[in-house]
This record gives C-alpha cells, sequence and structure tokens, in this order.
C-alpha cells in the first residue's frame, strides 16, 4: 500500500505540546497554580523550539512529505498590541527548514492555547475576541504568508461544545457512580483531568482573579456555550477573510474533533442529535473554506440509553479510548457527503507504549484512507499525531503518542520504528 508522491504523508504536533517555556500563555499561568488542574507543568516540554530542525530532519530521512505545526500565538503578541518580531523570524524560519528538507509546512494558527492578556479580556466567550484574532492573523499572514500554501485557523474549532457535553454527563456520572468508585468519561479527544478539574473549581476561583483579574477563565477548551461557539466561528471567518485579501494563494480551512458516532439499536435520535452538534451545524460557517481538517482518534457507540463504554474485552489505549483506526475512513466518507470540497486528516494516532500497535493503527487508518480515495474522495493527505511523545494537556507526559520518543533529561531524540512505517507508504 503506497500512496501517490502528491499526497501528504506526515506528523503533526502543536507549539505548547512540543516547544517549551510558553510563558506568556493562558496554559501556563494555569500549570503553575495552586489548585491546577494539570498533572504537571509543560517546563521545557521536548525543547521542540530549538531542535526544529533536527525534527524536521528526522522526518525527511523516513520519507515524510509534509509536516503541520502551530504558530504560538502568545509569542507573537506576549502583551495586547505588542508583537515580537524575533519569534515571527522563528516560525519563519521552521517553515525555511521545511522547504529545505522537502516537507510542504501546513501552519495552524491556534491550537489550544492563547496569550494570558486574551484570557483577562473575557476569552473565548467575549466578542473582541474575533477582532483581536483577525489582528494576529493579519501579522502572520503579512510577514509569512508568501511562505505558505495550507493555514488551518483553528484547532479542533469544536473542542469547547465538546468539552461542555462531557463535563454535564461527567457530573451525572459522579452522582449515580459516588458508590462505585471513581468516574470517567474518554469521549473527548484530549488529554483532560475532568476529576481534578472538578474538585478544584471553587478553590481556583479566587487564584484566577488574582492571575487574571476573572474568576472564571474562558479558555479555548473551557465548557463553552452556544455564544462561545458563534465567537469561534466568527473568529475562524475573520482570520479566513483577512488571508484572502493578504495571501490569496493560500488554501485556508479549521480543524474539528470527530468521533466515529455509531448509532446501536434505540440510539438514533440521540446519535444524530450528536453529529449535528459535533459537525453539521458548522456547516454554514466553513462552507467557503478550501478544505477541512478531520480529526478522529476512535468512535462512540450511542444506544437508547446514551453513549456507551468501550465494548467488553476491547483494547483500550493509554487515552482509554478503544483501539479502533477503522474510525478513520467512517468519518472522512461521513463528512464528504456534506462538505464536498477538499479533506485533510490533521490529526489521528495512538497513545501506546507498545510500537507495534502504532503501526499496526498507522497501517490499518491508511488502508480506510486508501479506499476512500478509490471511491473518489477527495482526501489530500493524512498528518499522524504526533511527531514526538510530548505534552498532553492536563495528563502531562504520561500519554505516548509519538513517532518519537524524547527523553527529556537531555532531550535526545529516539526515533521508532512506526516512523519509518509511516513514510514507507509514501510512493
Amino acid at each position: 500500500m503506497t500512496f501517490d508522491k502528491d499526497f501528504f504523508i506526515g506528523a503533526a504536533t502543536a507549539a505548547h505540546q512540543v516547544e517549551g517555556n510558553n510563558i506568556h500563555s493562558d496554559y501556563w499561568v494555569q500549570e503553575h497554580m495552586v489548585h491546577t488542574d494539570f498533572l504537571e507543568p509543560s517546563g521545557d516540554a521536548v525543547d521542540h523550539y530549538h531542535r526544529y530542525e533536527e525534527d524536521i530532519r528526522l522526518m525527511a530521512q523516513a520519507g515524510l512529505n509534509a509536516y503541520r505545526f502551530s504558530i504560538e500565538w502568545a509569542r507573537i503578541e506576549p502583551e495586547e498590541g505588542q508583537f515580537d518580531e524575533t519569534e515571527i523570524d522563528h516560525y519563519r524560519d521552521v517553515i525555511t527548514v521545511c522547504r529545505k528538507n522537502g516537507l510542504e509546512p501546513v501552519v495552524t494558527l491556534h491550537h489550544f492555547t492563547s496569550p494570558k492578556w486574551l484570557i483577562s479580556k473575557g476569552g473565548w466567550e467575549s466578542d473582541e475576541t474575533p477582532g483581536y484574532f483577525a489582528r494576529y492573523t493579519r501579522y502572520v499572514t503579512e510577514r509569512l504568508g508568501d511562505d505558505l500554501r495550507y493555514v488551518c485557523t483553528i484547532n479542533e474549532a469544536n473542542m469547547g461544545i465538546q468539552v461542555a457535553a462531557i463535563a454535564k454527563r461527567y457530573m451525572q456520572q459522579m452522582m449515580t457512580k459516588m458508590q462505585a468508585g471513581k468516574a470517567k468519561d474518554t469521549t473527548v479527544q484530549m488529554g483532560l483531568n475532568l476529576e481534578k478539574m472538578m474538585a478544584n473549581q471553587k478553590a481556583a476561583e479566587a487564584e484566577r482573579m488574582e492571575l487574571f483579574g476573572v474568576p472564571k477563565t474562558e479558555c479555548f477548551t473551557s465548557p463553552r456555550t452556544p455564544h462561545g461557539d458563534e465567537i469561534v466561528m466568527e473568529a475562524h471567518k475573520a482570520a479566513r477573510a483577512v488571508i484572502r485579501e493578504l495571501a490569496p494563494h493560500i488554501q485556508v480551512g479549521l480543524t474539528l474533533s470527530l468521533h466515529d458516532i455509531q448509532a446501536l439499536p434505540g440510539g438514533e435520535e440521540k446519535a444524530a442529535k450528536e453529529w449535528d452538534e459535533e459537525f453539521l451545524h458548522y456547516l454554514p460557517a466553513i462552507e467557503d473554506d478550501d478544505f477541512l481538517g478531520v480529526q478522529n482518534y476512535t468512535r462512540t457507540r450511542i444506544d437508547a440509553s446514551g453513549t456507551l463504554p468501550a465494548p467488553e474485552g476491547a483494547e483500550l489505549t493509554q487515552m482509554d479510548y478503544e483501539f479502533y483506526p477503522e474510525a478513520l475512513a467512517n468519518v472522512i466518507r461521513r463528512v464528504a457527503k456534506d462538505f464536498r470540497k477538499d479533506l485533510l486528516v490533521t490529526e489521528n494516532g495512538i497513545a501506546t507504549a507498545d510500537d507495534t500497535r502504532r503501526m499496526a493503527f498507522i497501517q490499518t487508518a491508511l488502508s480506510g484512507v486508501k479506499s476512500c480515495l478509490e471511491e473518489g474522495l477527495p482526501v489530500k493527505g493524512y498528518f499522524y499525531w504526533s511527531l514526538l511523545d510530548n505534552f498532553e494537556w492536563q495528563k502531562g507526559y504520561s500519554m505516548t503518542f509519538g513517532l518519537v520518543a524524547v527523553d527529556r533529561t537531555t532531550q535526545t531524540r529516539h526515533p521508532k520504528e512506526s516512523l519509518n512505517c509511516l513514510g514507507s507508504l509514501r510512493g
């Protein structure tokens, strides 16, 4: 199984998870709170900020031809209206190194983390945020736009809605399972520490007021209101307009966190509602985009009682997802029925200590992508998550998604067999 040479086979990262010392971001502040929801702070992360050239070379040597990474807004605009030319030069060099090594740079402008100052001004529930995001987008596009062909404005634009839904579901579980032990929810596709979040809620309010000037921090991944969801879409559209004005050659889209939602008998209505909330209701906002970034890790089964746990005896990943690489092709087919433009798989992967299972996951997932291509679906690339074992948000460094292991005491890279496995699929 191989793919055409113009098909992107790549890996993905997010700035905060790999660069280290993102000191002006909302996440950095929260990681260092007394009443933090994080298992550990990000610290130096895996020092990709200084080692990006080495990491890009590893991808090229393995045969990859694309790299999806994010530009960190909090580095570019550490204080409101104050832009850092040194940081924009850094990302320009990352793009240059990609080109020198034959990798297409696919840039994400916002991957979960925001400048601290933005959160102090109401964050992702404020009507002013789309304007701030457009200003940041203008600064970046004016300086880097000539060197880019693909830009994702916002990563997993639907994440806040998903977090709101699982927080509600988690609270219901806690109420009904107090006698049975710890309740947990494994349906959100990012590293959340829900138990600690709920326990810390009241204790953290005063500390947030001291640090951010607000008792409730409306970060991008905070439980989102319907109005906040509209604000995210307005931010996307505003950024898209700026990019189209300044660099019309750039293909613009966003990415969504999408599950393979499977309806069991009696669950059809609930499953349809879930798919509408996760995908369909975004169609009006993205219909003018050039592509959609599809991000999938597993499936969700729903019956008359609601969302079901993984089947008895199913293989689980470190994230407690069901090992189900077949989900990706199912999602691509479903998305393509309603979004009739190009699709990029901007994230798909597995957290596991067993690299043979990672390779099996990759091969099965990409076999599904190949089938979609043979059916005529417009899939233009696949980016494995993640290039490096990295900082998985509130879960810290305990999750190993990477194609490359990192000894964080020395920051030495140790490529896994799965990196070459992925690269070998290029034609």
